[in-house]
């Protein structure tokens, strides 16, 4: 699996109307559109990636949801429909353990560092002034690690220290500043492209540029 954790630092942490997602919901439409990034593909799922997003606004505790690739259901590629899935789970009575809300959904208390300790894998955090992610030499499966980025807000400084107690590496999608759901297409692409590079030199065959 490719993990993915997303933070959302205004995002709210208890049901929410699905008509205000940038205001009343903390900017839920980032982390909305960071999912649907992670996820699709045209006319198919990203069955090895799994997306975690963490809820860090009002009125709540931190809570973490996670989208599993290989088995979710009922998601489309609009806002609302991943937004309508995180609503389902926040109405749940969540626990300090993770619990399906809908197929493919989970939910749980905890922050960043719970989440981290959880996956226990490399991060990797993605940040402008990173190295570029073009000249690294990342692993071919990407199953030992975990790619990290924040919301509009970027990352705390507690939360790079967080970082900073895990072997890790800080990594650049490129030159400008970016949306995050960009950065996720453009890593996932980058991440395809390394993957397609590795299984042609394993089979012998020519690489495709």
């Amino acid at each position: 699996m490719k993990e993915i954790v997303i933070i959302g630092h205004k995002a709210a942490t208890a049901p929410f109307s699905l008509n205000d997602l940038p205001g009343a919901a903390g900017r839920m439409d980032i982390l909305c559109r960071c999912v649907s990034s992670a996820l699709f593909l045209s006319h198919d799922l990203r069955r090895d990636v799994r997306v975690h997003i963490i809820l860090k606004g009002p009125p709540d505790e931190p809570k973490a949801i996670r989208f599993d690739g290989s088995s979710i259901r009922y998601l489309s590629p609009d806002e609302r429909s991943s937004a309508s899935l995180i609503k389902k789970a926040l109405e749940k009575n969540v626990r300090n353990f993770w619990m399906e809300s809908t197929p493919g959904v989970s939910i749980r208390k905890g922050d960043f560092g719970n989440i981290l300790h959880e996956i226990n894998k490399k991060v990797i955090y993605l940040c402008e002034g990173g190295e570029d992610i073009r000249g690294k030499r990342l692993a071919g499966t990407f199953d030992d690690t975990v790619f990290v980025l924040g919301d509009h807000l970027g990352l705390t400084g507690d939360e790079e220290k967080t970082i900073e107690e895990y072997e890790h590496e800080i990594v650049s999608i490129g030159p400008l500043s970016l949306h995050a759901d960009h950065c996720i297409v453009l890593l996932l692409n980058e991440l395809d492209r390394k993957e397609y590079l590795n299984r042609n030199v394993q089979s012998g065959e020519d690489d495709y540029s």
